[in-house]
């Protein structure tokens, strides 16, 4: 169980270092011209065409997930027959890693390189979760799984917050070292990579070996998409998960998507200095641990649902917020709405994961296809989420704007949740069941 918890530990050092604090902020310097604290130009030419930086990263991330949405039924096939669910997930590891370290290369004058890697890495880090979160089901009792899932958050924050205030040590203090700023954050990058691979060892040495169902003996590459569709049929009959699944789909075209804009919105539209906007990161992640178990306490007492629909309500206050924050530049409000994105970040991804782990129907012989069909799910609406935001910034030349249409997926989503009604999502009193195995 700590074996597993541990890959959380391993990887989020990619989703904080690379897409939430100090890659944004590396990228915006190399892309952008300044004088002082005044934007001169922020357009970047790639492949020909003319693009707002900050836009271009969002379509090359929202291309990364389309990747993933491809390639997860297709390798998922292969694992369950195959039954090396763990190999797939040391790749998708080993890459993402790879890619990130790969970063180091990218300065002003290689911005195709720089796409590349950002690309290679979300495909990795996101192809990763496709395997590991399927193993979530196999190793614990339904009762146990929101406590597990929470821990693996929080683990997640601690771990990437660690590493994070090592690269902000080495990022402010360049000069004692007698490096320039540049090298300093790349140096970073190769930093994550070194944890992320290094960590994962621990998971890998733990994780139960996979046991074949007799059903996927006799697979094959194509077989991930029949998967997909057999998991759909069932999904259409089961009002439960059709419901739960479709508030998924809206809520997550904004919960990821603010998570992967936060700090540009306060480095391009506020004009924050690199320390207090890592500063605020940390303050974030920190209060993600403390999100994650007070929506795991919440679930417990009243329900997944319940803790669902109140992350939802905070994230749509957030988006609003967000608003006139970039409206009234208001650095304070962006630290306020930080601390509040913190509460509720973890809290709704690691209730998200456990209610549909609860959902998944009972004596289903593998896990991989729902998690595959869960994932796919998930990317879709990143895909559709922050080509959004960066489509309205572009056409706009407004972040609030794109902030504002976020707001209407999390109200969409609320509304759509509403309806659900399942006994497997209602409080826990039960704290003895047993662990199925560590």
């Amino acid at each position: 169980m700590n074996g597993w918890a541990m890959y959380d530990w391993a990887n989020s050092v990619y989703n904080l270092v690379i897409t939430s604090a100090i890659f944004p902020i590396y990228y915006n310097s190399v892309t952008s011209i300044k004088d002082g604290a005044v934007l001169i130009s922020d357009k970047v030419t790639f492949m020909g065409m003319t693009f707002v930086n900050t836009a271009l990263q969002n379509y090359a991330l929202a291309f990364s997930f389309l990747c993933v949405c491809f390639l997860s039924p297709v390798l998922s096939s292969v694992a369950d027959y195959k039954g090396n669910k763990k190999t797939f997930l040391k790749f998708f590891c080993y890459m993402g890693a790879l890619s990130c370290a790969g970063l180091y290369f990218f300065k002003s004058d290689n911005l195709p390189l720089g796409i590349f890697f950002i690309i290679t890495a979300s495909i990795g880090f996101w192809g990763s979760l496709v395997f590991y979160n399927s193993y979530l089901p196999e190793i614990v009792t339904t009762d146990k799984i929101d406590k597990l899932s929470a821990k693996g958050f929080s683990l997640g924050y601690l771990g990437s917050s660690t590493l994070l205030i090592i690269c902000l040590a080495i990022i402010l203090g360049h000069e004692s070292l007698g490096i320039e700023t540049g090298f300093a954050t790349r140096i970073c990058f190769i930093l994550v990579a070194i944890w992320w691979i290094g960590f994962a060892q621990i998971t890998f040495s733990r994780l139960p070996k996979t046991i074949v169902a007799e059903s996927h003996k006799q697979g094959n590459w194509t077989k991930g998409f029949s998967e997909l569709k057999k998991v759909w049929e069932i999904v259409k009959r089961d009002s439960s998960l059709k419901t739960f699944l479709g508030s998924f789909f809206l809520y997550s075209m904004g919960v990821q998507t603010v998570m992967l804009v936060a700090v540009n919105y306060g480095d391009k539209l506020l004009m924050l200095d690199t320390s207090n906007l890592i500063g605020t990161v940390l303050i974030i992640q920190f209060v993600g641990i403390l999100g994650a178990w007070l929506f795991s306490k919440l679930s417990k007492s009243a329900g997944n649902k319940t803790g669902i629909i109140t992350a939802v309500i905070i994230w749509i206050g957030i988006c609003i917020g967000g608003y006139y924050v970039g409206i009234y530049k208001s650095e304070y409000g962006f630290y306020t709405l930080a601390f509040f994105v913190g509460l509720v970040m973890g809290g709704i991804q690691s209730l998200s994961r456990a209610t549909f782990s609860k959902l998944v129907p009972e004596n289903t012989e593998d896990t991989t296809s729902f998690f595959s069909f869960y994932d796919v799910a998930e990317k879709l609406a990143i895909v559709i989420g922050i080509s959004s935001y960066g489509l309205i910034e572009e056409v706009t030349g407004s972040m609030q704007n794109s902030i504002i249409a976020l707001a209407i997926f999390f109200i969409a989503g609320f509304i759509v949740l509403i309806p659900l009604r399942d006994k497997r999502l209602a409080a826990y009193n039960d704290v003895d069941s047993e662990v199925i195995t560590n």
